[in-house]
């Protein structure tokens, strides 16, 4: 059975293929919020989240959607209590450590994005790894935005811009936008074409803000450890009922 058999055998039957989404970016919001409704510290709430995020991929994956870009830590959640940022450093090379086999036996390409140099280095050195060791797979992108801010990266890439002007490598004049990407964190991955917010917020929250310019947006009161493949079926739903026209008419 080809890749694509598969795909169309695990759709479900009121969602066109052709009408679904190249790329979903997900804000995993509501792991605190759904730990304290059951009673549970913090933590447990960020492991459940772990294997929502672990479902969705799969989801994804099985129903030929090409990428899926996933909110993992901003530039703002260091100032999270410290032990809940010990804890998910831990958690997110553990979790690589864990995972690795099984994303290389399931053909998936994992990137990350953001300012990588600030995590611990033994984070550090397993996203080396998995990067590495997964950047030929083509089932599924998976991007994994880690210490990311949406402005953070747009400084970035205006230093960068000016360094190779200052430099006589490129003039004012040759700015434009494909110029300007190619010097973001994400140079080479599409835009998101709907992106999902969970537990209800309003707000993008620094994330993608160049990359999202045109993405359809869904908020769902759903905390992320509870947003699973129904939820996300209902999100898709909503995504084939919308007319994308991008600014035209």
């Amino acid at each position: 059975m080809t890749a694509q058999q598969t795909q169309l055998e695990y759709l479900p039957p009121d969602l066109k293929r052709e009408l679904l989404p190249k790329h979903v970016a997900v804000i995993m919001d509501g792991n605190g919020r759904w730990a304290k409704r059951q009673g549970l510290p913090r933590i447990m709430g960020h492991k459940r989240g772990v294997d929502a995020l672990k479902d969705l991929l799969r989801c994804c994956k099985d129903w030929g959607i090409e990428a899926l870009t996933a909110y993992a830590f901003s530039t703002e959640n260091w100032g999270r209590p410290q032990e809940e940022v010990d804890f998910l450093m831990t958690l997110f090379q553990r979790v690589l450590r864990q995972e690795l086999r099984e994303m290389v036996e399931e053909n998936v390409q994992i990137r990350f994005v953001g300012n990588l140099s600030s995590l611990p280095r033994a984070l550090q050195a397993e996203i080396s790894r998995s990067v590495e060791e997964t950047k030929n797979n083509r089932s599924i992108r998976f991007t994994v935005a880690t210490n990311y801010g949406g402005r953070q990266e747009i400084v970035q890439a205006c230093r960068a811009i000016a360094v190779e002007v200052q430099q006589g490598l490129l003039q004012p004049d040759e700015i434009d936008e494909a110029t300007f990407e190619r010097h973001l964190y994400t140079t080479g991955i599409s835009d998101p074409d709907l992106l999902i917010r969970t537990s209800g917020e309003m707000r993008i929250s620094n994330f993608l803000l160049w990359q999202i310019a045109y993405s359809e947006i869904y908020i769902t009161d759903t905390l992320w450890p509870d947003f699973d493949r129904s939820e996300f079926h209902r999100a898709l739903c909503d995504y084939q009922q919308r007319e994308r026209r991008f600014g035209k008419v």
